[in-house]
């Protein structure tokens, strides 16, 4: 089949469209005009993964996170270039799903609800026809440290932050939810009415901010995002069973979270 054929089918499900103002989406490197017979969902583009890639003789990867976010300003084989330099010169095509997989409705967000058990689930923050980054619903009344713990567990971390003064534990029972770095939106979960905000990459003061305001906060990380990889796998596979598309789907098995805690 056409790797155009697929990715067709995928925009009708989540549009470039959606994707947050200057956000890098859509095609990247490489052509979607050529026959494929194995595509990879990837989360994040590294050595490991392109290596992983050339190896399962794939031709097109969907990924999340673009391997060129800022202007690329030479192709000289150095350790960084050296990773499109092996995308090109092995014909293999990637496809960037940044914020529109956030922003659409049954996308990351909404899966990210589906696994803590949120209820009347709404946008965080709307950015376009109704739709927006985030969600923010509720839960059975539960301690904060609790809910930590639930994170944690669901999404198979060594560890969690939370941003709380003095390990204060209230109860909380609405939570707002928005995968990746998150931190800009905390308002917006608090006009919302959210006890708690559970979001990746909080900086220091911000942390301070959000307690002054009078909101939690749990750092789960960046990487809880790589649901994405199994998540878009199923669906790829469910289009390839409807269409009946002669297109093998893999999965990034290569790590590529930078961090581990002691």
């Amino acid at each position: 089949m056409k790797a155009s054929q697929l990715i067709e089918r995928y925009e009708a499900f989540c549009p470039p469209g959606l994707s947050l103002e200057g956000d890098v989406v859509g095609l990247q490197i490489g052509t979607l005009d050529k026959e494929i017979s194995k595509v990879m969902v990837a989360l994040d583009l590294r050595e490991q993964t392109v290596r992983e890639a050339v190896e399962q003789g794939v031709e097109l990867i969907i990924v999340k996170h673009a391997p060129i976010f800022r202007p690329l300003k030479n192709l000289v084989a150095s350790p960084q270039n050296q990773m499109v330099l092996d995308l090109v010169k092995h014909d293999i095509a990637v496809y960037v799903s940044h914020t529109n997989i956030d922003v659409v409705e049954g996308g990351l967000n909404d899966w990210f609800c589906d696994l803590l058990g949120l209820t009347s689930v709404e946008p965080l923050s709307e950015t376009v026809d109704g739709q927006g980054i985030g969600r923010v619903g509720n839960i059975t009344q539960t301690n904060f440290e609790d809910l930590a713990s639930k994170v944690k567990e669901i999404f198979q971390l060594d560890s969690v932050r939370l941003v709380s003064y003095d390990r204060a534990n209230p109860t909380v029972s609405r939570v707002a939810i928005c995968g990746g770095s998150g931190q800009s939106f905390y308002k917006d979960a608090l006009k919302k009415g959210a006890n708690v905000y559970i979001t990746g990459d909080i900086y220091y003061h911000t942390a301070q901010e959000m307690l002054t305001d009078g909101l939690l906060a749990i750092d789960p990380g960046h990487h809880i995002e790589v649901l994405f990889i199994e998540k878009i796998a199923q669906l790829l596979r469910s289009w390839t069973a409807e269409n009946s598309w002669e297109v093998d789907v893999v999965q990034a098995q290569a790590t590529t979270n930078p961090f581990y805690h002691l």
